[in-house]
């Protein structure tokens, strides 16, 4: 026999949290579960769970419900206030890619908005969600000579291992960015390709990986698409598109990864948040 119970939420709503199999005898999706977090106490609490709810959720198993968990399952799950995870979620709301229903819960939108922004903040896991949510396919990857623009990134290193991957919209296919990573030979070998097919670059890093990041200096650019850019991303040649770099280091203050992304430019904005203190 299924069992299933209730929830009283902060606003004193009640939400069914049933588990098992649904009245028409089909499974339930898998439950919605966001990923963990290591807060850092000098940047906003509620950005970095926004951002790590965010990636969570673009990155999210196909099966896996619509349904958040309530804002105090959440709050307990992140080690924050019930007001700071309501801040998160707002944020979230904002953007477009969850909607809130008084007595049904919280959903994610099955449809995001299409342009996204892309924002520097100093979290890693801004990073990790801004590069989530899209399929992935990796064009190739090999050893090459290290690029005479990075070599100052990698002094001693005489090759690095570069991967070449292009993201497109879940949804309609469309590509919206590709990027180029040269990665430290050594780090490099413990790197499953197929894992890249599935979470972005910095998430295989930190949580596959297990490369202890201590910090990534990026930069963004407007640029014009040069001939690989504008066919892979279907654009036309020479039209605005936005370019990013992340330099990643580890904690021995060692680069560990360059990653340059080409975004569309009719598909992202560039975005910088400034916290007042």
């Amino acid at each position: 026999m299924t069992e299933s119970h209730e929830t009283t939420t902060g606003a004193g709503t009640r939400e069914d949290t049933g588990a098992g199999v649904n009245p028409v005898g089909r499974p339930h999706p898998q439950a919605f579960a966001p990923d963990s977090l290591v807060l850092n106490r000098k940047l906003p609490l509620w950005y970095q769970v926004s951002q790590s709810l965010r990636a969570s959720i673009l990155g999210r198993p196909q099966d896996a419900s619509p349904r958040l968990p309530t804002e105090e399952q959440l709050a307990a799950h992140y080690g924050v206030s019930v007001l700071t995870m309501r801040q998160a979620l707002k944020e979230l709301e904002t953007e477009g890619l969850i909607s809130r229903h008084r007595r049904r819960g919280t959903f994610i939108e099955p449809r995001a908005r299409r342009v996204s922004p892309v924002r520097l903040l100093g979290s890693v896991d801004a990073i990790v969600a801004q590069q989530s949510g899209e399929a992935t396919t990796v064009l190739g990857h090999g050893t090459v000579p290290v690029p005479g623009d990075l070599a100052e990134f990698f002094p001693h290193c005489g090759e690095v291992v570069s991967y070449r991957r292009l993201r497109r919209d879940g949804e309609s296919d469309e590509p919206t960015n590709w990027a180029e990573n040269a990665v430290r030979p050594d780090v490099a070998a413990r790197i499953d390709v197929s894992d890249l097919e599935r979470w972005p670059m910095t998430k295989v890093l930190r949580d596959v990986v297990g490369v202890r990041i201590s910090r990534i200096t990026d930069t963004v650019e407007a640029r014009l698409a040069d001939p690989v850019t504008a066919e892979l991303l279907q654009v036309p040649l020479l039209s605005p598109i936005l370019h990013y770099t992340g330099v990643t280091y580890d904690e021995e203050g060692h680069v560990v990864d360059v990653a340059r992304i080409r975004y569309r430019g009719d598909r992202f904005s560039f975005s910088v948040t400034v916290e007042a203190h």
